[in-house]
């Protein structure tokens, strides 16, 4: 059952990570569009920011989710 946890534990983790890893870049990504060409690329850059927002949200949901989890499987030791 432990093995079962800890499994779990590790793919919670990669998903944050790549949540994470995901929002920087479309984060990066975003700037380096709203630099160059002004109206079309504001627009468009706002979309790509507001998806690394959602990125960046999601990880704090499931790293959030994952600490419940943990607290609530503590207890039922």
């Amino acid at each position: 059952m432990k093995n079962f946890f800890k499994a779990i534990t590790g793919k919670i983790n990669g998903i944050i990570w790549t949540l994470i890893i995901s929002g920087v870049l479309l984060l990066m990504l975003g700037i380096l569009i709203v630099w160059t060409d002004f109206m079309l690329r504001l627009v468009i850059g706002i979309f790509v920011m507001l998806v690394a927002y959602v990125f960046f949200y999601g990880a704090y949901k499931v790293s959030h989710f994952k600490k419940e989890m943990e607290k609530y499987l503590k207890f039922l030791k």
